[in-house]
């Protein structure tokens, strides 16, 4: 059988999406959505349309929805997560050096662009498509806002940040030109264990009798813990758990992003994805956590404390998460950045992505030499960290970051 012609093959391609700006995600069905996010919580229509409707997320917090979608025939096809930014808060990719530097130059670093979940560090698709062909007319129409006139009052993009994207499209990005940014975050891997004690079983000796004693001390103290799922949560529960979260900002001389009415609201919409832990001294509240898990994975997100105890934050935020990870067979559970403390409790550090692109030329070039000693350094930390691993063996570590 003869190859059909070039004519032939271009006639029976599927035809290029087109790509809106002016969309909210209100107006896309919420089925919709989530079949194209394959269901992921965290990217989830209920997830950001609880941002949205709550305002956590809006322009008046600097977070202004832009989300570009791709349409087929009447039918949504990808999307990305646009925000116009008048700030750099609540992004977890830190650029103020960047917006500092513009400012000197006389320039303005805001408004940019950044495709991301608001106040959300997970890795995973900003380019949400099932084919290459679809993620790349997003991108294009991304980057092409930088270069677009805009109203004479408004002033023109600086940038285009894709904060977390997978490996896969960070590749898309830096094949469309983006500068390639690294960072580090610290992952706890299902190794089949049976329960906790199995799972630490997989320590050295000292570290291993570290988190026992750990524990111990909580339980001599008098404090015990209760996991709930979302759905089983009172309305007593999340007001407990929103103060917690809100003194573990005001602790550290910053504003909480997210409100009450968010907490309550993604409790009642996507409650069967959420893990939250509840810690007492003698019967009394005294600690709180959440969590967001599929079934793959468990995500930690926010947590807080009504007093300090020594060893509560370990318990609460990562042995509590990995007990319920074992229980329900999850593979993953991801514990952010930001920790030696994360290390010594089985979470190993991993690489994550973000991608750039900067209008300015002689700032795009000057920020692609800083990101490419940075990720020189980033890969040189990674190394360091995995020799600090609190497991018997390097290799059961390394296979563990890996999966």
């Amino acid at each position: 059988m003869s190859s059909p012609a070039p004519s032939d093959v271009a006639s029976t391609a599927a035809p290029a999406p087109v790509i809106r700006d002016d969309v909210r995600l209100e107006a896309i069905g919420a089925a919709d959505w989530d079949v194209l996010v394959a269901n992921s919580p965290l990217l989830s229509h209920a997830f950001f349309a609880a941002l949205h409707a709550t305002g956590c997320a809006s322009a008046a917090t600097g977070w202004q929805p832009r989300f570009l979608t791709a349409w087929r025939d009447g039918a949504l096809t990808g999307a990305m997560p646009l925000y116009i930014k008048v700030h750099s808060y609540g992004e977890y990719v830190f650029d103020w050096a960047w917006a500092d530097a513009y400012r000197r130059h006389g320039e303005r670093y805001y408004p940019k662009l950044v495709a991301a979940i608001p106040f959300t560090p997970m890795p995973g698709t900003r380019l949400i498509a099932h084919d290459d062909a679809t993620r790349l007319e997003l991108l294009r129409h991304a980057l092409a806002m930088l270069r677009a006139p805009r109203d004479r009052q408004a002033p023109p993009y600086s940038s285009l940040h894709v904060l977390f994207p997978p490996a896969a499209e960070t590749a898309l990005c830096a094949d469309a030109g983006m500068i390639v940014r690294h960072g580090v975050q610290f992952r706890w891997a299902n190794a089949g264990y049976r329960d906790f004690a199995d799972f630490l079983a997989a320590f050295s000796h000292d570290k291993r009798k570290k988190v026992k004693q750990e524990r111990r001390r909580l339980a001599a103290g008098g404090i015990t813990f209760e996991r709930k799922v979302g759905t089983q949560a009172s309305v007593q529960d999340w007001a407990f758990f929103h103060r917690c979260y809100e003194g573990t900002y005001r602790a550290h001389h910053s504003t909480p992003y997210l409100s009450l009415a968010f907490f309550q609201r993604l409790g009642a919409t996507l409650g069967e994805h959420l893990l939250l832990v509840l810690g007492r001294r003698a019967g009394e509240p005294l600690c709180a956590a959440l969590d967001v898990f599929d079934e793959h994975t468990l995500w930690g997100r926010y947590w807080g404390a009504v007093d300090y105890v020594p060893g509560l934050h370990f318990e609460a935020c990562y042995y509590q998460a990995i007990e319920f990870a074992i229980e329900r067979g999850l593979l993953w559970f991801e514990g952010g950045a930001q920790g030696m403390h994360k290390l010594a409790r089985g979470l190993v550090p991993v690489t994550t992505h973000s991608a750039h692109a900067i209008a300015d030329p002689q700032f795009a070039r000057a920020i692609a030499e800083f990101c490419a000693r940075e990720r020189a350094g980033v890969a040189h930390t990674v190394d360091e960290l995995d020799s600090a691993s609190p497991y018997r063996t390097q290799q059961a570590a390394g296979d563990l970051a890996l999966g």
